[in-house]
């Protein structure tokens, strides 16, 4: 159960907290992140690392 519950909770807090995850990322690195490519690269390796630990 734990497996499902973690990666929608990571996955909810990117998405709740995009802005300011954005905005840290275009003042320290000067890069521009586009939203759906970076969520699903950052989803998709927590799932895959979560479902190798347990």
């Amino acid at each position: 159960m734990i497996k499902y519950i973690i990666p929608a909770i990571i996955v909810f807090l990117i998405v709740l907290f995009w802005e300011k995850i954005t905005d840290f990322v275009e003042k320290n690195f000067n890069i521009k992140l586009n939203y759906i490519v970076v969520s699903s690269i950052i989803a998709a390796i927590a799932i895959i690392l979560l479902l190798l630990n347990y």
